[in-house]
């Protein structure tokens, strides 16, 4: 039922190395000019097309501020000033904190000086002093873990040849230590290959890993969302590669039933691979409204199943682009969840 592509996308890997979605018109008896407007065919809505990607590639992205993932036991000046895990201090003295190093700075510059925070927690900013104090190393410190950054691999989704525009992954990148979304200021994609495969297991995720090049930008990420990241192409050239448009699929038009994913779990290679949909919870308000299972034995014996990187796999079903992988089942491998096309669009904007 669904042929099987296989297909190397030049222009999204390269070297170096970092391991890591009518009206019935009634007749009226009104003379001739009446009826030959009745019979003028009704407007038909155009179906948008995308790429259905599939290709992994590195993902680079800048917090705005920087996220405090973690206090340092007993009393410190974090605590006792009123920071918490999972804040992030956007402001220090009233300039704004772009990265952990110039945070760093500013700690030193005020030389023991208590120093004023702005900071968002949840959907609320708070205002706090904290007292720095010299470490063990001699500088002046507040006993946080901070973070800036994350960067790693994923899949590309698709890419819309109309806007230049792509999506990936398909959830959102959140911070390992507090599992919160990333505040987003910036970010970029690199060309990747997969160099290996973890295999996963029942309670062990496993994983992709590939080398992505740092000198090399394909294109610029515009938001962080809990149904995926967005954004912009550097140009179209590096979209020459990515395949063939196809339909997108309403909710509506998804079924249980037979399907592919298109993952690239080797080398350069983008291939399709056999599923099945078992489950759908279309009203579902995450990133989970497709259940999946993987079927195609090539899959299996490469992967185990579903594995980390491979977020963001687009899903094809009859044609359609349905959707795309975003979690794997711990206790099943082989199983995993996918979100429909039609919320990744939404989020997109």
């Amino acid at each position: 039922m669904h042929e099987r592509v296989e297909k190397s996308k030049g222009r999204l890997r390269r070297g170096a190395a970092v391991c890591f979605a009518a009206l019935l018109a009634l007749p009226v008896c009104a003379g001739q000019a009446a009826a030959a407007e009745d019979m003028t065919p009704p407007e038909t809505e155009t179906v948008r097309e995308l790429v259905p990607v599939g290709h992994t590639v590195g993902i680079k992205l800048f917090a705005r501020g920087v996220l405090v993932v973690g206090l340092t036991s007993g009393k410190c000046p974090a605590r006792s000033g009123g920071l918490e895990k999972g804040d992030v201090i956007i402001q220090c003295n009233g300039t704004a904190v772009t990265s952990s190093e110039q945070f760093q700075s500013m700690l030193q510059s005020a030389g023991g000086t208590a120093v004023e925070l702005q900071v968002n927690r949840e959907d609320s900013r708070k205002t706090m002093t904290v007292q720095p104090q010299k470490n063990d190393s001699g500088d002046w410190a507040i006993g946080a873990w901070i973070r800036d950054s994350m960067a790693g691999i994923g899949t590309m989704t698709y890419y819309d040849p109309a806007t230049n525009t792509f999506g990936a992954l398909g959830h959102g990148i959140t911070d390992t230590d507090t599992a919160q979304l990333m505040p987003f200021s910036s970010g970029s994609i690199l060309p990747s290959t997969v160099k290996a495969v973890k295999k996963g297991q029942a309670g062990a995720a496993g994983e992709l890993r590939g080398d992505f090049d740092l000198e090399t930008c394909l294109g610029q990420l515009t938001a962080n969302t809990d149904q995926g990241v967005f954004g912009k192409l550097e140009s179209g050239d590096a979209a020459e590669a990515v395949g063939e448009a196809m339909p997108v699929a309403m909710a509506s038009e998804v079924e249980n039933g037979p399907a592919v994913i298109r993952s690239n779990v080797e080398g350069d290679t983008v291939r399709d691979y056999t599923v099945e949909l078992t489950k759908l919870t279309p009203t579902a308000g995450d990133s989970r409204q497709l259940l999946i299972t993987v079927t195609d034995p090539d899959l299996l014996s490469a992967t185990g199943g579903i594995v980390q990187g491979m977020s963001g796999s687009p899903v094809i079903q009859n044609g359609k682009f349905v959707g795309a992988v975003t979690h794997v089942l711990l206790n099943d491998p082989t199983r995993g969840y996918g979100i429909l096309i039609e919320n990744m669009l939404e989020a997109a904007g």
